[in-house]
């Protein structure tokens, strides 16, 4: 967790004032030994009573001023010592979180959950994730764009859609914004949108929620090996930004030296085809099958770094994805799998011819009319483009290594929780 003695460099002898909430409290004799959290982490200050306005309580507000002192026995190795305590906002006595607490108890109370310190690290991290996308991305001539959340039809499949009355029609949630940054392509070339995405799915996995956070990159005169070559830049830059940035909490997530490795060396690529033959023989899978998550993280086993799983059979993906000329039976897409949850992103070459779009939709049982303004986008000085969709979640549960990912998520949501 974050030391506030170490974000603000803090000295012995220093004089300070903080204002923050009461994370830990516990009496010894006439001292009163608080915990204060406040963004910049925790400190230990000590006080007696006779220098506390107000009900002290855990969780309170209060405003502190004291001496800096170091001390080992302290976290962090400093304290806040001879500390006079002003109550600012007084916490009723029942805060649910003490010795006891369990899963459902996190999720019932998530609005109080967010002042654990696991969760606020998970919290800084993530933020220092989404600066590091955009820092590269924008270094590399993307341009960010805010695609509808609103939308008429499909990207990856009608039957996770999630349906929406109208004014009187019907509209769906954005399951990706993909096919709308396609059409930013003729004006920006480069593009990139961070949007919340909405899956049906009625999926009880430790990697599926119904609405999740979504990086997606889309590039004009970019073709499948190009496109790869951007998801690993961007991501090592990510991680290593990461590691540079947010040491004050990477000690929370257990070792991680691992990510050291996976920014140092060259992610391998396989073939679907490649894959299938290394799981057969310990999983019942038959070419033309999608691959699982069991299966993926068997993969992710076997390289321990992020592994690329290219040319996926036509039939099982999406309408959109180039089929490879030199073999029709598949696409020029990739599935980039990290440890510990599996797939993170789904890429492609777009199809950007209109009579192999129409062909890949009459095999998909799409009906063209629903997509005719993105047919247009072929029709009129189309190019050869590819893209790809981040997980945003999903990265942050194997970069740390968390055991759900719930725990990467503020208020997370499930098939049976909507609530708080």
């Amino acid at each position: 967790m974050a030391y506030i003695a170490k974000t603000l460099d803090l000295k012995d002898g220093q004089p300070l004032s903080l204002k923050g909430w009461v994370h830990r409290l516990r009496k010894l004799g006439d001292k009163v030994f608080i915990v204060l959290r406040n963004e910049n982490g925790i400190i230990q200050a000590v006080s007696s009573e006779n220098n506390i306005s107000g009900d002290l309580g855990v969780e309170s507000s209060i405003e502190v001023s004291g001496d800096i002192k170091k001390d080992e026995r302290a976290p962090g190795g400093f304290e806040l010592q001879n500390a006079v305590v002003k109550v600012v906002g007084e916490s009723a006595p029942d805060w649910p979180f003490h010795r006891y607490k369990s899963t459902e108890m996190e999720m019932d109370n998530r609005h109080l959950w967010l002042r654990s310190t696991s969760m606020q690290s998970v919290l800084k991290v993530k933020q220092t994730v989404l600066q590091g996308a955009r820092e590269w991305l924008t270094k590399e001539g993307f341009w960010e764009i805010h695609p509808p959340i609103f939308v008429s039809s499909a990207c990856e499949g009608g039957s996770t859609l999630f349906e929406v009355p109208y004014f009187g029609d019907k509209a769906f949630l954005s399951q990706s914004g993909q096919l709308y940054a396609e059409a930013f392509l003729p004006s920006l070339g480069k593009v990139w949108a961070l949007t919340p995405s909405f899956r049906a799915e009625k999926s009880r996995t430790r990697r599926h929620v119904t609405e999740y956070w979504h990086l997606e990159p889309e590039a004009a005169f970019v073709k499948h090996e190009e496109n790869l070559k951007i998801q690993e830049k961007l991501l090592k830059h990510i991680i290593r930004k990461v590691l540079d940035e947010r040491q004050d909490v990477m000690e929370d997530f257990g070792d991680r030296s691992e990510l050291d490795s996976w920014v140092s060396e060259d992610w391998p690529r396989i073939t679907y085809d490649e894959a299938t033959g290394m799981l057969e023989k310990k999983f019942k899978v038959r070419r033309g099958d999608d691959i699982g998550v069991q299966e993926e993280l068997f993969l992710t086993e076997k390289f321990d770094i992020p592994v690329f799983v290219t040319h996926y059979p036509r039939g099982i993906k999406s309408f959109y994805m180039k089929v490879d000329e030199s073999n029709p039976k598949v696409v020029l897409n990739d599935d980039l799998l990290m440890p510990h949850v599996g797939e993170v992103v789904g890429g492609s070459e777009r199809e950007w011819k209109t009579e192999l779009l129409l062909e890949n939709m009459k095999l998909a049982k799409l009906n063209p009319d629903d997509y005719r303004w993105y047919l247009d986008l072929r029709k009129y000085g189309s190019v050869p483009h590819s893209g790809f969709g981040l997980g945003v979640e999903r990265f942050l549960v194997s970069l740390l290594k968390l055991d759900h990912i719930r725990d990467a998520i503020a208020f997370p949501r499930f098939i049976n929780r909507v609530y708080p």
